[in-house]
């Protein structure tokens, strides 16, 4: 999201403004991605969809352990991180599960060291390490579940992804041909304020075509108010996860996704948005979405 083609490694108010690259195989992906995407959310029924969404969800997990968790740590509380993330998702639609799963989960990762036989020295910052992953990918898409669960919550999801990703598609390419200005150069340094105008702009085209081609409810200003909020909530969660990145020496967090790099790559601004979304909804009451 927000990117410009800038090699630039120093910070910067003001980054160069090379020869645009675009990488074919993003297109490839969407195209191939996007009918799967829409038929997930408005067939399956709402269990096969949360599995559907752990799954997801543990590939970005995997993804995320594989740069922070060292050996002989990644194994066994990698295999345990993964196991209360499944739990948090799968739990999503009982509103009573969410504090004791994840009391157990710290219980259970506190307790590896009384019955494994691993070193001491990093056991505190890779524990902490694997309880982050679990609160960071299970309670944000929880809120996906939760989404679903709403009156028209199919629709809703599906504007939740929309409005999301046309974002994210606005800013790489307004960003990748137009960037110059450096938006978080000591984060990302191909991110620009051009981008961010064009995701925004992005984010409101497909917030009015959803306004009129499948959500008649949303009024002007939900399409406004929804795009500026994910829009923001979405650079939020992509600058967060381009800092763990860079924490890790690692440009891209997998390879699952061709042209756009890993599981996490691609949930990153959801992972943001998803709350925020969510709390629009039912806090404000908009679009006739009541939990």
């Amino acid at each position: 999201m927000l990117e410009c083609s800038t090699t630039n490694p120093e910070p910067a108010r003001i980054a160069q403004a090379p020869s645009a690259r675009f990488d074919p195989r993003r297109i490839y992906t969407v195209l191939l991605a996007v009918p799967l995407v829409y038929a997930a959310i408005r067939y399956l029924p709402l269990q096969a969809f949360i599995v559907l969404t752990a799954l997801v969800g543990g590939i970005a997990l995997m993804e995320l352990y594989r740069m922070t968790l060292i050996p002989p740590y990644d194994k066994i509380l990698g295999g345990l991180g993964l196991l209360g993330f499944a739990a948090l998702v799968a739990g999503a639609d009982r509103s009573d599960v969410l504090v004791p799963v994840l009391l157990v989960t710290l219980f259970v990762f506190m307790s590896v060291p009384l019955v494994a036989r691993i070193p001491l020295s990093q056991l505190v910052t890779q524990v902490s390490l694997a309880l982050f992953g679990v609160l960071y990918l299970g309670l944000t898409l929880s809120y996906v579940v939760w989404t679903r669960q709403l009156p028209q919550g199919e629709w809703l999801v599906f504007l939740l992804l929309l409005i999301t990703w046309a974002g994210d598609t606005g800013a790489y390419f307004v960003g990748t041909c137009c960037g110059r200005h450096a938006l978080a150069p000591r984060i990302s340094p191909k991110k620009t304020l051009e981008g961010l105008a064009g995701g925004l702009s992005g984010a409101m085209i497909a917030a009015f075509m959803a306004r009129w081609g499948f959500m008649p409810d949303l009024s002007s200003l939900d399409c406004i108010l929804m795009s500026v909020l994910l829009t923001g909530f979405g650079l939020w969660g992509d600058l967060a996860e381009s800092a763990i990145k860079r924490s890790a020496g690692v440009k891209d967090s997998g390879g699952v996704l061709p042209g756009h790099g890993g599981m996490l790559d691609r949930l990153d601004s959801l992972l943001f948005a998803a709350p925020a979304f969510y709390y629009y909804l039912t806090v404000f009451g908009r679009a006739g979405a009541h939990p």
